[in-house]
C-alpha cells in the first residue's frame, strides 16, 4: 500500500512537473492534453521520462509537435537549452504487430519476445540502432541521441519547436530527386541497409540538403525481403517526383544503380 501511495505521488509530480514546463498553450493534430497524458504518458513512460530528467539527458518538455498511431513526437530542451525531440511510441496501439515482417528475418534481432510491449521495445532499439550506425557512417540522417525503452531522443530539426519541412511539404527540384536516390545508394552501400518506408514523409528539405529520419523500418541487406522493400522504395519515391513533374529515371535503372 505504502508503496503504490508512494508511487501515486511521483507520478503526479512528474506529471505535475511536465505540465508547468509546458511553453505551449495547446498541442497539434487535435490532441488535448488530457488523451496525450492517458495515450503516451502511463505510468512507465512517465517513470521513464523521470529517469531522463534526473540523468539530465532532457530537461523538460515544451509540448507535442506530431501525434500518430504508433507514436507521438514531443518537442523538449536538455541541459544545455538545446532543442531535442523525443519520439514516445505508443505500447497499446496494435499497429506494430503489422511491423513484424522489418523485424522477423533481420539477423541483428534474432531474438524476438512475444507481446506488443516487448515488440516496440525493440522497435525503438531498432530505429536507434539503424540511425546511429547511418551517423556514424556520415549518411544526412537525424542525430541519435538515446534510447529507452519505448523512447528515443534524437535531435530537434527544426525552429521554436516548428519541425522542417518534409519533402512532401516543400517545393521539390531535379536536384532533390537525385538527392533521394542518393539517400537510398548511400543507405544500400555504406550502411548496408535497405530504409523500408522511403517516401517523401520521411524525409526533412534542409537549408543542407535532404536529412532522413524514420528509420524503424530499416533492415539489413541480408533480410530476405530486402530487394523487395528497396524495390517499393524507389516506385513509391518515382511516383511523388512524377506528380511534382520532374524528369526521372525507370525504377529498373534505379534499382541497377542503387546496387550495382
Amino acid at each position: 500500500m505504502l508503496s503504490d501511495e508512494l508511487d501515486n505521488k511521483l507520478e503526479s509530480r512528474i506529471e505535475k512537473i511536465l505540465s508547468q514546463k509546458s511553453r505551449r498553450k495547446k498541442t497539434f493534430d487535435g490532441f488535448k492534453k488530457n488523451k496525450v497524458i492517458n495515450e503516451v504518458l502511463d505510468k512507465p513512460t512517465v517513470m521513464e521520462l523521470y529517469d531522463l530528467i534526473k540523468s539530465k539527458i532532457i530537461s523538460y518538455i515544451n509540448g507535442v509537435v506530431k501525434a500518430g498511431k504508433e507514436s507521438v513526437i514531443f518537442w523538449a530542451v536538455d541541459e544545455n537549452k538545446k532543442d531535442i525531440a523525443l519520439k514516445v511510441y505508443l505500447v497499446t496501439t496494435s499497429s506494430f504487430k503489422k511491423r513484424a515482417p522489418y523485424l522477423v528475418g533481420d539477423p541483428r534481432f534474432s531474438r524476438i519476445k512475444k507481446g506488443t510491449k516487448n515488440l516496440v521495445y525493440l522497435w525503438a532499439q531498432k530505429e536507434f540502432r539503424n540511425l546511429s550506425l547511418c551517423y556514424e557512417k556520415g549518411l544526412p540522417v537525424v542525430r541519435p541521441i538515446h534510447v529507452t525503452k519505448n523512447i528515443l531522443v534524437m535531435d530537434f530539426i527544426g525552429k521554436n519547436g516548428a519541425p522542417t519541412k518534409t519533402l512532401l511539404e516543400s517545393q521539390v527540384d531535379q536536384q532533390d530527386y537525385e538527392s533521394a536516390i542518393s539517400l537510398l545508394r548511400r543507405l544500400y552501400k555504406e550502411a548496408k541497409l535497405v530504409h523500408g518506408d522511403f517516401s517523401e514523409y520521411n524525409i526533412f528539405k534542409t537549408e543542407n540538403g535532404l536529412l532522413l529520419f524514420d528509420l524503424g523500418s530499416a533492415v539489413d541487406l541480408r533480410h530476405p525481403n530486402a530487394n523487395e522493400f528497396l524495390k517499393r522504395d524507389i516506385n513509391n519515391i518515382t511516383k511523388f517526383f512524377v506528380k511534382r513533374g520532374l524528369t526521372v529515371a525507370n525504377p529498373v535503372d534505379v534499382l541497377l544503380k542503387v546496387t550495382k
